[in-house]
C-alpha cells in the first residue's frame, strides 16, 4: 500500500541499504559532495552515503523519535564528524550547501518544496526521490529501484 497522495508529509518507511546505495550510484556521490536528506529517518541514506562512498551527510528529522534514532546510528557507526542530524523542519533549514538532495516524501511534501529547491539550491545541485516523482525535468530514472534523479 502507497502512502496517500494528499498526505503533506511521508510515512516511516525505511530506505534499505539496497536502495540507499542505488540513491549515491545514480547521483554518482562521491568524496567532496554533502548529502542532505530531508526526512532521514533513521539515517541509513546518510549512513550509506558516506561509509560508502566518502561522502558527508546533513539530515533533517522533525519527528524526535525519528532523529533519536538517527542521531544514535550515527554515533554508533562513529559518524559524528562526517554526520549531522538536525532535529527541526525542513522547510526552515538552509539547504544551500547541498550537493545532493535526498527525499523520500509523498506528492503533496515534494510539491511544497519544490520553491525551496529553486530558490536555495545552486545550478548542478541533484534531487534524488525514491518512489515519486517531483515536477522537474527527469535526469535518470531507476525504474527496478524505484528512484529518480533530477538535476538544478
Amino acid at each position: 500500500m502507497l502512502w496517500p497522495p494528499d498526505s503533506p508529509w511521508a510515512p516511516w518507511w525505511r530506505t534499505n541499504k539496497k536502495v540507499a546505495r542505488a540513491i549515491c550510484r545514480l547521483a554518482k556521490v562521491g568524496k567532496g559532495d554533502v548529502v542532505y536528506d530531508l526526512g532521514c529517518g533513521d539515517g541509513t541514506a546518510l549512513i550509506t552515503a558516506v561509509k560508502e562512498f566518502n561522502a558527508t551527510g546533513v539530515g533533517i528529522e522533525i519527528d524526535p523519535v525519528r532523529f533519536f534514532i538517527a542521531k544514535n546510528r550515527v554515533s554508533f557507526n562513529k559518524l559524528n564528524s562526517e554526520i549531522k542530524i538536525f532535529n527541526k523542519n525542513f522547510f526552515d533549514v538552509d539547504i544551500s550547501k547541498a550537493s545532493v538532495i535526498v527525499v523520500y516524501l509523498v506528492p503533496k511534501a515534494l510539491g511544497r518544496l519544490l520553491p525551496k529547491f529553486k530558490k536555495e539550491l545552486k545550478k548542478g545541485t541533484k534531487i534524488v526521490s525514491y518512489r515519486y516523482e517531483i515536477n522537474l525535468p527527469l535526469k535518470k530514472h531507476d525504474k527496478e529501484n524505484e528512484i529518480r534523479m533530477y538535476v538544478i
